[in-house]
């Protein structure tokens, strides 16, 4: 359950109309790092985390923070559209307030979808997607994706402080350059505690480790004459899961397979030479039988110890 309070969190009021600058703010608002995706990342991460206590009331008290701030931000942007189109001294754009928005260059939408309000869009007027979110379940990898947002969110931000002289504007964006520096730092502690209290070895996704390819996690393999990538630590350091040396190696191929395909379904008129013998037409009823027998392998596996 959410309750609003009227008041906003912190103060979003320009010193002047800017319909330019209001299309530039909806970057922050409606963009993949905008204010509504980490709402959004974090909302659903806390919905679906499944540790009652700090972790999941923290990642539900952020996303409601976020909500707040895409409250700021919409009254900001429809507190900058006042009065707009601005007025022209042309005849024919005083006349024609969508003509007047162009030659303004403020976002068209502006003054025919939204009347003068934000919207869920980014500056080009693209609509807000849920796929920009990232919610895994995994505290772990969620906190890295949730840490870089914010250092984007935060870097836009700064950038969009420095197209401005607007007190008001300024002001509003401080208070947001502040809280995304708390809140990087605020996922990396997160991290760390994950660490402490024992719900990951290291601060490296390592699922499944046990059966990976020990080699291939100790190699940076380098693609460009001349390379200078293998002097980094990536190829000069210790694997922080198992403090073994890193390496650099030229990148080769480790195998022989050729990636030849097999034979296309007939009834799928592929381009075809040939040269893998004839295809088999598939069917639904194929499909099906393969799955079972895929089910029936890994029913196998796990009663003979073969985890993959």
């Amino acid at each position: 359950m959410y309750q609003h309070t009227r008041e906003l969190q912190f103060t979003a009021k320009p010193e002047k109309p800017d319909a330019l600058y209001a299309m530039k703010l909806q970057e922050i608002l409606g963009g993949q790092f905008g204010e509504m995706t980490v709402m959004m990342q974090y909302l659903f991460q806390g919905w679906n985390c499944r540790i009652p206590g700090k972790y999941k009331d923290m990642l539900l008290d952020i996303g409601t923070e976020e909500i707040s701030h895409v409250e700021m931000i919409t009254v900001m942007i429809a507190r900058l559209l006042e009065g707009a189109p601005g007025e022209t001294t042309e005849k024919a754009a005083a006349a024609n307030p969508v003509l007047a928005a162009v030659l303004g260059g403020q976002n068209p939408q502006h003054a025919i979808v939204s009347g003068g309000g934000g919207q869920p869009k980014d500056s080009r007027g693209v609509p807000w997607n849920g796929g920009y979110i990232v919610s895994s379940g995994n505290l772990l990898t969620d906190f890295r994706s949730n840490a870089a947002a914010e250092g984007q969110s935060r870097l836009q931000s700064s950038r969009l402080a420095n197209m401005t002289d607007d007190r008001g504007v300024k002001d509003m964006l401080a208070f947001n350059l502040a809280r995304d520096t708390y809140h990087q730092q605020q996922w990396l502690l997160g991290i760390q505690m994950l660490v402490e209290e024992g719900y990951v070895e290291n601060e490296i996704e390592n699922s499944n480790g046990d059966w990976e390819n020990k080699d291939a996690a100790h190699v940076f393999y380098t693609s460009t004459n001349g390379s200078r990538a293998g002097e980094g630590l990536w190829a000069t350091g210790n694997s922080v899961i198992d403090g073994e040396p890193f390496r650099a190696e030229p990148l080769r191929p480790l195998t022989d397979d050729d990636a030849v395909l097999p034979a296309p379904d007939p009834l799928q008129y592929v381009t075809y030479d040939g040269s893998q013998g004839p295809g088999k037409p598939g069917n639904a009823a194929g499909a099906v039988g393969q799955q079972a027998e895929n089910v029936v392998t890994k029913v196998k596996d796990a009663i003979t110890g073969d985890k993959h």
